[in-house]
């Protein structure tokens, strides 16, 4: 267990460190906020420009692991929206975004740095791999209800195009689309270049993990203790447990990726959840769960961890 908390606590204490700055002053909102684009459009992308390139795109695509990873997440968020919209008749705005803080984990801040530190450089790709799903299927079809919702007898051709060109502009799918272009064309990146992306991929990790830290500080949990807990529950405990029977049943998955989509799968809700939630009338309640599910993430990624080592998915 100690070997366990050697892997989570420093990356808590980044998060904490973040908090810290901001609590004291010595960094104000919008400061953080720039640390926050640096990493969302330039860290992030050049890390996933760089996994991408490192071996041979063969390699990195595997096909098994997006369906499993999808299943997963996919079994997720229909069960979450069914349930605010038939069992409590939630309307369909809140209801998609309630689904989409059990379904979309914070792949880039918090997934990839405690991935790296547990498997290694396999994180970087089931980093990309994670944003194909979360990027082009979850969080579209969160947007678009959602939207449909707010905007009721609106065109869905309409709502699929707004949201299909707002997702065009996403940094980290852009950096995708490079990667891949890179690697099925077999261009060399020249060695300048290329040095400087893998010093903004060096920094995505924990540059990530202090602008989490930074974003928690002012939000407040009081009176929401039903929505917070069930957003939180299914992020945290629902989505890892979908995704470990959704790989079971997909044959010819590498051990090592497993136990890598687990601890995404385990990380709290995408960063920007609070920013949709305020959009389509689930602010308050948004913020608290991405509070709430950060703060419990140290004790469920430690978990995860600890029982991946006791069924022999990962060995210390």
């Amino acid at each position: 267990m100690l070997a366990i908390l050697s892997i989570t606590t420093p990356i808590f204490l980044l998060i904490g460190l973040g908090y810290v700055a901001r609590w004291s002053g010595i960094i104000m909102r919008e400061q953080m906020q720039g640390v926050g684009i640096f990493v969302m459009y330039c860290a992030l992308p050049a890390l996933v420009i760089r996994a991408l390139t490192q071996q041979p795109l063969e390699e990195i695509f595997k096909l098994n692991y997006l369906i499993a990873y999808g299943l997963g997440s996919i079994a997720v968020f229909g069960g979450g929206l069914l349930l605010c919209l038939k069992r409590q008749r939630q309307p369909l705005n809140i209801s998609a975004m309630q689904a989409l803080g059990m379904a979309a984990a914070n792949s880039g801040f918090v997934g990839y740095p405690v991935a790296a530190m547990v498997i290694g450089s396999p994180a970087a790709v089931l980093l990309a791999l994670n944003m194909v799903i979360e990027t082009l299927i979850i969080i579209p079809a969160a947007l678009i209800l959602a939207e449909m919702g707010n905007q009721k007898g609106a065109s869905l051709g309409k709502t699929v195009k707004q949201t299909a060109l707002n997702l065009a502009k996403n940094p980290i799918l852009i950096g995708l689309l490079i990667g891949i272009s890179l690697a099925i064309t077999g261009l060399n990146v020249p060695g300048p270049v290329y040095k400087a992306i893998t010093l903004l991929a060096d920094a995505a990790g924990p540059a990530a993990l202090f602008v989490i830290g930074g974003a928690l500080f002012g939000l407040q949990v009081k009176g929401m203790a039903q929505d917070v807990g069930q957003i939180v529950i299914g992020k945290l405990l629902i989505h890892p447990l979908a995704i470990f029977i959704a790989f079971f049943f997909v044959p010819g998955i590498e051990p090592l990726y497993m136990a890598g989509a687990l601890l995404f799968a385990a990380a709290p809700m995408i960063s920007i959840y609070p920013l949709f939630g305020q959009r389509y009338g689930l602010g308050g309640v948004s913020a608290a769960a991405m509070l709430v599910a950060t703060v419990a993430s140290f004790f469920t990624l430690s978990l995860t961890i600890w029982l991946m080592t006791l069924f022999g998915l990962l060995a210390f």
